[in-house]
Parts: C-alpha cells; structure tokens; sequence
C-alpha cells in the first residue's frame, strides 16, 4: 500500500500534531507524516517531531515582514521538495492566503476547537459557555478561503458540564480534537473522501460512523465510536 505523504504545519508545541503521528505508525494507516514544518524555529513541536524520527524544518515568517504569499512561497518549496500529498495544520497560527489555499485545495485539512459551522474563529470555549450550549466539540474540515468554513470531514462532541469554565470544557475538547484528527486523516488518505456541492461525502457506511464521535451515554465527556 503507497501511503499518502503527509506535512504538519505547526507553531508550537503540537499536541495535534503528536496525535497525528502516533496514528501513522500503524502498518495499515494510509499515511505517513513525512514532515513537520514551523513558521518558528523555536517550536516545542519541533523537537518532538524529530524525537520521533519525522524530518522536520522552519520556514520563519518573521523573516518575510507583511510579505505573506512569499512567505507562503518559501514554505511551498519545501512542501514540495518532500513530494507532499497532503498538508495538516495543527496549531499553525498563521492566516493563509488564497494563493496558497488554492494550491492545496481538497488536500489540505485543519482542526478547529468547536463544532462548525458555530462559533469560528477564536476563543471557542468561552463563546459556548456564554451562549448556554449544552453540547460543544471539535471538527475536522477542509481548508478553504473563508476561515473555519471549508467542508468538514469528521467531528466529535462531548456535554457541557455544568461547573466547566473554559479551562475544563477546553482540555475535554482537546481530547476529542486528538482522536477525530487522525480519522478523519486517515478517511482521507485512503480516498473515501469526496467533496461534492460543497460537502463531504464518506465513502461506504463505516465512513460515516467513523467521522462521528459522541458522549458516553453517563455524559462524562468521554467519547463512544460507532462504526
């Protein structure tokens, strides 16, 4: 089996990251994550990565001033210097321009800390809190133009507690974030993804379970994967 080679875009420590490569190190997942990338040299992530045997390099952004598309031009040469078939931000705190997004259109994936099409953008957590949902979580989407609003591949929910601050309920999503991230890589991967009118579309009926990822049936914010 040729297995998709994947690159990880990070800034910092990468925890999604380190989900993603624990993943690949199965015979039989259809990727391997063939490099990690930073826009900072320093990233906590990097060092991981190498522990872990992943080649890895930075592209620093801080270098390139307000010139992002040849920032992202930089870091499209190394992309392409390690024949990458598909790229996963994780943590890269980077806003992308449509020049790069269109390069890698349909094979870029990013994780977002909710459950969109609810409350993109930033400080997640506390925004549910304050609008009094009972259910909050990750998703797992296509990279598109607009942020947060590409086709979303996989998600995972948990319940919302009644003592969560944002610290808590936060920590609780990151779990799912790190178990939804390597399935829906791997949904990819393997080509039982297609993108049609906008939406994504599983392959076979294990597809479909597999992107889904809920509460326990005690609502203690661990998840239950029916496939």
């Amino acid at each position: 089996m040729k297995k998709a080679r994947v690159a990880v875009l990070i800034s910092g420590r990468g925890s999604n990251m380190a989900a993603l490569i624990d993943a690949a190190k199965g015979a039989y997942y259809p990727a391997e994550i063939a490099l990690v990338l930073s826009n900072r040299g320093d990233a906590a992530g990097l060092a991981h990565a190498r522990m872990a045997g992943i080649t890895t390099a930075a592209v620093e952004h801080a270098a390139y001033g307000h010139e992002r598309e040849s920032f992202e031009r930089a870091m499209q040469d190394v992309l392409d210097r390690h024949g990458i078939d598909l790229v996963c931000l994780a943590g890269f705190m980077r806003l992308l321009t449509t020049w790069f997004v269109a390069r890698w259109e349909g094979r870029m994936l990013n994780i977002h800390p909710a459950l969109l099409p609810a409350f993109k953008g930033l400080d997640t957590h506390r925004r549910a809190l304050a609008a009094g949902v009972k259910i909050h979580g990750a998703s797992v989407h296509f990279v598109a133009a607009e942020m947060d609003s590409g086709p979303i591949v996989a998600q995972g929910a948990i319940a919302v507690r009644e003592d969560d601050d944002a610290q808590t309920l936060g920590a609780r999503v990151l779990e799912i974030e790190h178990r939804i991230y390597p399935i829906a890589l791997g949904l990819v991967a393997a080509g039982r993804v297609r993108i049609t009118a906008g939406r994504c579309v599983m392959e076979g009926a294990a597809s479909v379970g597999q992107a889904l990822s809920v509460p326990d049936a005690q609502g203690a914010g661990n998840t239950t994967q029916h496939r």
